[in-house]
């Protein structure tokens, strides 16, 4: 058995060699991939920031259009509520009711769906019908028995 010792010597020293490998393998595809996400974070936000002045100028021509007619304090008024209205419409359709057409959820005691129509598992998970108890507690209060 002595003449093998040295082979678990190299078998260690590979198996080190390839982790290292990995880990630089890995470490640069991470780099790589983040390198990516970065440039198109930067690229939506910048086209955030250029949309929020697009809007602030768009405001400010409709509350000049409208001061035209009207006094400055009614157009400023009227051009804020014409943007908090357009923010609100914008919410909803961001987060609604009911997505994709779907009906309202199931009546009270009704079993949730074993899984989506999609087949990609529980789209949530299952809540407990009661409430949870911990053994350590006694349910009944502090007091003692006999």
């Amino acid at each position: 058995m002595d003449r093998f010792d040295h082979l678990e010597h190299l078998d260690k020293h590979l198996v080190e060699e390839l982790a290292q490998v990995a880990r630089e393998t890995v470490r640069e595809e991470l780099r790589e991939q983040s390198r990516k996400r970065r440039r198109t974070a930067m690229l939506y936000a910048a086209a955030g920031a250029v949309a929020l002045y697009a809007g602030g100028a768009l405001a400010l021509a409709l509350g000049l259009g409208l001061a035209a007619g009207l006094p400055g304090w009614a157009a400023a008024l009227i051009t804020a509520a014409i943007l908090g209205a357009l923010a609100y419409l914008l919410r909803g359709a961001a987060h609604p009711k009911h997505p994709h057409g779907a009906t309202p959820g199931p009546a009270v005691g009704a079993t949730p769906p074993v899984a989506p129509p999609g087949g990609l598992g529980m789209p949530y998970p299952p809540m407990p019908s009661g409430t949870p108890s911990r053994p350590d507690i006694d349910p009944e209060g502090p007091h003692h028995r006999a």
